[in-house]
């Protein structure tokens, strides 16, 4: 009967079983079965699901790119296409390079110089993107929507876009760049007499310009997109970013991959489990404690730890007394037991923690997975503030001689670069800032879940 007590009492309660379902992504394959479910509303849901289950594209890019005339919906499309191998979708593949049911009944339309309607284009859509290829690698809408009632449309067909880029521009800035905006009929790829002209001479001389670029046309679909751009903007609110146009290319490029590689806020449950770790002096203390106090997590300070079962009179801090007396490092083991005993308790359990001082090494990080001491989504560095600094900044505290500081300093770059690389997904904050400059950066990688990694 005492051992079953002795073993209750190490196992740590409740289970684990919120970890497992996080580090297997479980959450958010019930979130989006759920929402599948909902929006098409399957006679058979199981089959339904079973098929979803199948498809495995959970991950695949569902991007809208939107914006007005000469904004780079083109140039940004193609190059997000190129990057996740993802599918184009735009008006011009959708008439002249798709067979779709209702290609001919647009191009008609188009012919007569009249204005296809909502309907017809969401039908269109609907069907390219019901293709599989376009279910497998993920698909990049191309202008689409334009308006409100396609907007509407697109969700009655389920077609609900994970980010929306919405490129934007001054209007003389449009005006004055959509003059020179030339056309390679082959690749369909965009270019521009003054900010994009290609180098080679073969792809220059079959470049054209487009037919609907006078300034007057520009012009009126600039009027046109003003008046739309609220509807739109307001439906799409919670996935859409607006993104600066005028600004060098690879500057827009950079920032629409930020965006679309994040992922949106899960409703799934969440205990954080945060890790910082940084040379000493970059202000490991003062964020976990800020973060602790405004998220109501429980803050462990390994050394904190240390010194309070030395104090306590525990079995354990009677066992590390001498080396705290010493000044020496306390074993591995000890200071491992301390730690899972104080995250297996049940505020830790419930309430998350975040944890400084620990590890110091990868032998110590290969440890606590060892026994199961996982930091979940966020593993936060810092990268060292400039040494000297950082010694100033520690020779404030007169118990620190100039001696131990850099006999740390030295501990920490020693062993720095394999920390980096076993906890590969880090977080790194410049520590030589001011302090709620870096707390809010923190801040916002433990409340976004983690960017999606491109194979």
């Amino acid at each position: 009967m005492a051992e079953a007590d002795t073993e209750d009492a190490a196992r740590p309660w409740p289970p684990p079983a919120g970890a497992y379902a996080e580090e297997r992504g479980l959450f958010q394959l019930l979130q989006n079965m759920l929402e599948e479910l909902l929006i098409h509303k399957p006679d058979d849901p199981i089959e339904f699901m079973i098929n979803h289950l199948k498809q495995n594209n959970d991950d695949a890019p569902r991007i809208c790119v939107l914006g007005p005339p000469a904004s780079g919906k083109t140039t940004v499309a193609m190059w997000l296409c190129k990057h996740f191998n993802a599918i184009r979708v735009s008006q011009e593949t959708l008439l002249f390079k798709e067979e779709l049911r209702q290609t001919e009944e647009a191009k008609a339309y188009k012919e007569r110089n009249q204005k296809i309607p909502n309907a017809l284009w969401a039908n269109l859509i609907q069907e390219r993107l019901s293709n599989v290829d376009c279910i497998k690698q993920g698909w990049i809408l191309e202008g689409f929507p334009e308006n409100q009632e396609q907007a509407w449309m697109l969700q009655s067909s389920g077609i609900f876009p994970r980010h929306v880029v919405m490129l934007y521009a001054p209007d003389t800035v449009l005006i004055e760049r959509s003059g020179g905006k030339r056309l390679d009929p082959l690749t369909q790829e965009v270019f521009h007499t003054t900010f994009d002209w290609p180098s080679d001479p073969l792809v220059q001389e079959r470049l054209v310009k487009p037919e609907d670029l006078s300034e007057q046309e520009v012009s009126k679909k600039l009027l046109e997109y003003h008046r739309n751009f609220p509807e739109i903007f307001h439906i799409y609110q919670k996935v859409l970013k607006s993104i600066n146009a005028d600004q060098p290319s690879v500057d827009v490029l950079s920032q629409v991959l930020a965006f679309v590689q994040t992922r949106h806020r899960s409703a799934a449950p969440f205990t954080p489990r945060i890790l910082f770790f940084g040379p000493p002096g970059s202000g490991k203390s003062l964020q976990a404690a800020l973060i602790a106090q405004k998220y109501d997590v429980v803050n462990i300070c390994c050394g904190q730890l240390l010194k309070e079962a030395v104090a306590d009179n525990t079995k354990l801090g009677e066992l590390v007394k001498p080396h705290i007396d010493s000044g020496g490092p306390v074993p591995n083991n000890l200071v491992l037991k301390l730690l899972t005993e104080r995250l297996s308790s049940l505020d830790c359990l419930s309430h998350g923690w975040v944890l400084s001082g620990f590890p110091r090494d990868v032998e110590q990080g290969e440890q606590l997975q060892k026994a199961q001491i996982n930091p979940n989504r966020y593993h936060t560095t810092f990268r060292p503030a400039p040494t000297p600094e950082i010694q100033a900044r520690l020779r404030q505290n007169p118990k620190d001689e100039e001696e131990n500081i850099e006999k740390r300093l030295n501990i920490y770059y020693s062993n720095v670069k394999a920390l980096e690389d076993f906890y590969q997904d880090a977080f790194y904050v410049n520590a030589d800032q001011d302090p709620y400059v870096i707390f809010e950066f923190i801040e916002s990688c433990i409340i976004k879940p983690l960017p999606c990694k491109i194979p």
